[in-house]
């Protein structure tokens, strides 16, 4: 989005977990208290022309409008190179990631579950329609890998790969690909599970054993691997650099 954002992949970005990221329970408590009977109480019924809202995780979205909506997206995404400018790492590629997984990330750059303040700024604006148009414009043909091994995976990333591929192709749309994407901005996400810049328990455990030479190695091995990531490319306007 604008300058200073720094995943979201919207980078969108990163989960090395061997779970799913949707690990809570809620309970609902509640009492009851004996009340007399009503007397006359018609029941309530939801015009047949008014149908519920669809859940956030099920809207389908509009790759043409989502377009629309990313020009301000594009500014750091649509540049080849650039960078977050403090702390300073690559802004992530985001063509050809996971619609699901882009759609996770805005929500929780919007919930403040990872922290970005021009990301936070960016999200809060988005209605849950937004974020699913803008997730498939970014996310264009998902990569597709062959779950094979490009070489000899690293002892470090041996858990990795087992939600996001031994070729870097996560294996379901709720997880991060991986394969090309910035060396930097992966050490980076990894060091935001560990400091609790990204809140999500299961990425927090997993990377909290990671030492620096096993995040320089993680990164290194899913940066150098194809079909890769790329960079949504901006479109032209007299203002753009030839």
């Amino acid at each position: 989005m604008t300058r200073g954002r720094g995943a979201a992949g919207h980078a969108v970005p990163i989960a090395v977990s061997a779970a799913a990221a949707a690990i809570a329970v809620c309970v609902l408590a509640g009492s009851v208290v004996a009340q007399p009977a009503p007397t006359s109480a018609p029941a309530t019924q939801t015009p047949a022309t008014q149908p519920a809202a669809a859940p956030a995780a099920n809207l389908k979205g509009d790759p043409h409008r989502g377009r629309d909506l990313s020009y301000t997206c594009l500014g750091c995404h649509g540049i080849d190179g650039y960078r977050n400018a403090y702390p300073d790492y690559s802004v992530p590629k985001l063509e050809g990631q996971n619609a699901e997984y882009l759609t996770s990330a805005l929500h929780d750059y919007r919930k403040g579950d990872r922290s970005h303040l021009t990301m936070h700024s960016q999200a809060s604006e988005l209605s849950d329609q937004d974020i699913a148009d803008i997730s498939v414009f970014f996310a264009g043909k998902p990569l597709t890998g062959s779950g094979k091994a490009q070489g000899t995976v690293p002892k470090a990333a041996m858990v990795c790969v087992s939600c996001h591929g031994q070729d870097g192709v996560a294996i379901a749309p709720m997880y991060p690909s991986l394969a090309g994407q910035h060396q930097d901005y992966l050490v980076r996400a990894l060091e935001e599970y560990q400091n609790g810049g990204r809140k999500n328990p299961v990425m927090k455990g997993l990377a909290a054993a990671l030492k620096p030479a096993d995040i320089a190695e993680i990164a290194a091995y899913f940066s150098a691997l194809t079909p890769a990531l790329k960079t949504e490319p901006r479109p032209y306007t007299r203002f753009s650099a030839e």
